[in-house]
Formats: structure tokens, C-alpha cells, sequence
């Protein structure tokens, strides 16, 4: 369990979830200089929020003067709930799935081992399998959020890496504010104007790391298209590729219900009507974050789908190559069968049991025959060749 109290200017890591008296004064705005208020960033793993929800339901309480229902506890705590937007009077609540597994390794795995190798207990697939194992371990956990006016709520999966990774940049955004700035606007650029705005940025680094999948799942379809058009190899891992088609189809639903969860929360941000200055930037501001997390998720969207055309097309090219290949097969038998065909005619005519056969009983007659048979086979050879009966169609 992490908590953070964070204004315009600084990020404080609380050591107790309790709010003191004086932190609970810093949180009020100044009469005299037009401070904003601080918020606070309450984030724990679901084992953790499982074990602490009365404490958690006060805190909330003594900070907002709200509690979250029992409904949306739950939905916190399920691990199977799909990507979904949902709201109340006092609060939101946004679920958002984020990816486990190799095929995230490089932005959400735990830090490497001193050694300089992977996280402890994982193997680092070979080179040549390492797209091939991303397709089949995508994997996805929900990551729950609550969003009050002064406090969000986050619960995390077990590992806790999303919070880890955005708590150390928070960190050294709060070492970069501390710094002085040019104006206010380049200060609020470093650190989250309030809850809906670290929430957003939050969801925009478990973005990245399906905009980072992107790579590894183009380079192992490469792959198989290039094997799949390969005239000389024979293609044999249909298993897997099947499971990499319901693994991407299964992607794309993911992404789909996060472009809803998101598209709500940014229609509800569209009703609202602030009314100070500051609040109506602030508020422009969360609608130009909302979007642009939207649009990066239509781009995984959209390079899903086009994997999705690009592997059906790859099987379907991979057919009619085979298909061609039997065709050449075929016409080649074909032509062959065509040129003996005289030849055994001739070779039956002369081994009928007849006493009288014409040239059967002469010297040369079997040099007559042969000629004869090597003229027709030629002349027939020349035919097929010259309409392109015995040319390989091009791969």
C-alpha cells in the first residue's frame, strides 16, 4: 500500500493511510494566494485493499466525507471484470485491463535481478521463439479506479508494477517541480493536476505497453507470412496459429471494451460545466488527455484488426500457392501422360498376337518403330513446350 499527497508543486509519500491534522490543512486552498488544493493517490494491490477495506471506507470518509458502495467494492476486487466506466453522485469508477506477460516485459515486469538477466524465476525465450511465445501469453488483469474530487483510489494486480513504475516518475517530476519554473502552465506539464488527471495518466502508460506489444506480434507474423509463402518449406505449426488468431481476436475485445470504458468517461466529462477559470483549463486539459488515451487505443485497434486481415491473408496465399504448385504438378503428369500415349499405342499395336503383323518379321522394323516413337514424342514435346505446357509457374 503506497499513499501520496500531491499539489501543483510537490508529491508527498504519506507513511500511514490515516490523514493527518496538518496534512488535512495543507489540502485547504488559501484565502489570500489562490492556492489549489492537494489530493491524495490512495493505491494498493487487491490482496491489500481485501484485507483493508474499513480502513480504506474511513480514510475515504475523513477525506471526502464519501464511501465507495458495496457494488463497486466488488467490482474492485473482481479479477475477471472487463474494462468498464461507471459513476455516482460523489464518485467514478473506471475499471481498465492492463497486460501481464512476456509480451510486456519491457514496461511492466518487475526490475532485473542484480545478475543483469530477467525477473527472477522467468527464462528469457530464444531469439528465434520470442514473438512466438508473446502471442501466446497475452494476458490481461484489471486494474480498478475511483475517482472523488480530492482522492483516487487505485487497486492494482499483485505485482503492483503499474503503481511502482508511475510512483517513481512521480518522484522525479516532484524533483523536476521543486526546481523553478517558467510559468504555471509548464508546472502543471510536470505533475497531475488532480485525480482524473493522474488517473489518465495512468491508463496511458498501461496503453503504452499494448503500443508496445504492437512490435513483437508484427514481427512474429512476419515471420509465419514469410514461412506460409515459402515455396520450399512445408508449414506445420497450424496450432499455433489458430491460437494466435483467437489470442489477437480475444486482443481486440479487450480493446474494444477500453475504448468504451473511455469514450463514457469522456462523454460524462462533456456534461460537466465548471464554472472558475482555472477549473474550466483544468477540465479542457482532462478532455485533451481522455482523447488522446482514446486515440492511442483506437491504434492498437486498428493495427489488431489489420494483424487479424494480414494473418487470414497469409493462410489464404499460403493456399493458393500450394494450389498452384498442384497445378504445376498436374499439368506436367498431364503433358507426359500425353506424349506416351502414342508410344504405348504404337508399343501395343506391334505386341498383338497376330502371325502377320507389317514389318514385325523385318530387320529393321524395331528401328522403324523406334524412330517413329522418338519423332512423335519429340514433335509432341516441341507442341507443349512452345503453348507452355511444361513452364513452372513463377513463385
Amino acid at each position: 500500500m503506497r499513499i501520496f499527497q500531491i499539489d501543483r508543486s510537490r508529491v508527498v509519500e504519506l507513511p500511514t493511510l490515516v490523514p493527518s491534522a496538518d496534512a488535512l490543512h495543507r489540502a485547504q486552498p488559501e484565502a489570500a494566494s489562490d492556492r489549489p488544493q492537494a489530493y491524495w493517490w490512495i493505491s494498493l494491490t487487491r490482496a491489500e485493499f481485501r484485507e483493508s477495506q474499513a480502513e480504506v471506507q474511513a480514510a475515504l470518509q475523513a477525506l471526502c466525507g464519501r464511501q465507495l458502495v458495496d457494488l463497486h467494492v466488488s467490482d474492485l476486487l473482481n479479477e475477471q471484470l472487463p474494462s468498464h466506466h461507471d459513476y455516482t453522485s460523489d464518485y467514478d469508477v473506471l475499471v481498465f485491463r492492463r497486460l501481464v506477460g512476456d509480451g510486456v516485459k519491457s514496461n511492466m515486469a518487475p526490475a532485473p535481478s542484480p545478475t543483469g538477466g530477467g525477473a527472477p524465476g522467468v527464462t528469457n525465450p530464444p531469439a528465434s521463439r520470442a514473438g512466438l511465445t508473446a502471442l501466446h501469453n497475452i494476458e490481461t488483469l484489471p486494474v480498478g479506479f475511483a475517482v472523488f474530487d480530492r482522492v483516487l483510489l487505485s487497486v492494482h494486480p499483485d505485482d503492483g508494477s503499474i503503481r511502482n513504475q508511475f510512483a517513481s516518475r512521480l518522484s522525479d517530476a516532484n524533483d523536476v517541480a521543486a526546481a523553478p519554473a517558467l510559468d504555471e502552465r509548464a508546472l502543471t506539464a510536470r505533475l497531475p493536476t488532480g485525480p482524473a488527471d493522474l488517473m489518465l495518466r495512468v491508463i496511458n502508460q498501461i496503453v503504452d505497453g499494448y503500443l508496445e506489444l504492437r512490435r513483437e506480434l508484427s514481427r512474429q507474423l512476419d515471420r509465419w507470412q514469410a514461412e506460409l509463402l515459402d515455396t520450399h518449406s512445408r508449414f506445420t505449426r497450424w496450432g499455433a496459429l489458430m491460437q494466435t488468431r483467437q489470442t489477437l481476436r480475444h486482443l481486440n475485445e479487450v480493446c474494444e471494451d477500453q475504448r468504451d470504458a473511455i469514450q463514457d468517461w469522456l462523454d460524462e466529462l462533456e456534461t460537466l460545466e465548471p464554472d472558475e477559470v482555472v477549473a474550466v483549463r483544468d477540465h479542457e486539459l482532462l478532455q485533451v488527455r481522455s482523447r488522446d488515451v482514446l486515440e492511442h487505443i483506437e491504434r492498437v485497434t486498428h493495427h489488431v484488426r489489420r494483424l487479424e486481415q494480414d494473418a487470414e491473408t497469409a493462410v489464404q496465399m499460403h493456399f493458393n500457392i500450394q494450389s498452384h504448385r498442384t497445378n504445376d504438378i498436374m499439368r506436367v503428369l498431364t503433358v507426359l501422360t500425353a506424349v506416351f500415349l502414342p508410344l504405348n499405342l504404337i508399343a501395343g499395336i506391334f505386341g498383338m498376337n497376330f502371325e502377320y503383323v507389317p514389318l514385325l518379321h523385318k530387320a529393321d522394323g524395331f528401328w522403324i518403330a523406334m524412330g517413329s516413337m522418338t519423332i512423335i514424342a519429340a514433335v509432341l514435346i516441341a507442341v507443349f513446350w512452345r503453348k507452355r505446357y511444361l513452364s513452372r509457374t513463377a513463385g
